[in-house]
């Protein structure tokens, strides 16, 4: 099995284990908040932070499955080469976009957090380790493009 569909499998069962998590939590919530009369005070905290994961990783996840929204206009009315080039450009600008905005800019938020100590207030877990979920996605997203670069040359 190839090191990108190892990585394809685990991701996709990460993402399907915090999905389970988060009905999981979602459900104790309204069964504590409606039938019981008490809701419980860190699920809703916990769904929030299980989204962001599920979001964010989500998005590494159809990035390296070429599943994300695209405009494919221009593509499809170009010859091969040409369609060739824009993938190439797109890939680079996808590469681009995830070092700065998901590496750089979310190391420097994880340190950031970290730093000052930040805590979530209900689960008392420090908010660096949510926040790791968006460097992560950025070097999965960088592993991906990269890969699909070297597949076009």
């Amino acid at each position: 099995m190839k090191v990108r569909q190892k990585i394809d499998l685990i991701l996709g069962k990460m993402l399907a284990i915090i999905m389970g998590v988060m009905v999981i939590n979602v459900l104790w919530q309204v069964l504590t908040r409606y039938v019981v009369g008490s809701p419980s005070s860190y699920t809703d905290e916990l769904a929030r932070y299980l989204m962001i994961w599920l979001g964010v990783l989500g998005a590494a996840y159809v990035s390296g499955r070429n599943m994300h929204v695209a405009i494919d206009v221009l593509p499809r009315k170009a010859n091969t080469k040409t369609q060739k080039r824009l993938m190439i450009i797109v890939n680079v600008l996808i590469i681009i976009f995830a070092l700065t905005a998901f590496i750089v800019g979310g190391i420097r938020l994880v340190y950031i957090s970290f730093m000052l100590g930040q805590q979530s207030p209900s689960l008392q877990i420090p908010l660096a380790v949510v926040y790791m979920v968006i460097p992560i996605s950025g070097f999965l997203i960088i592993y991906y493009k990269t890969s699909d670069l070297l597949k076009l040359k």
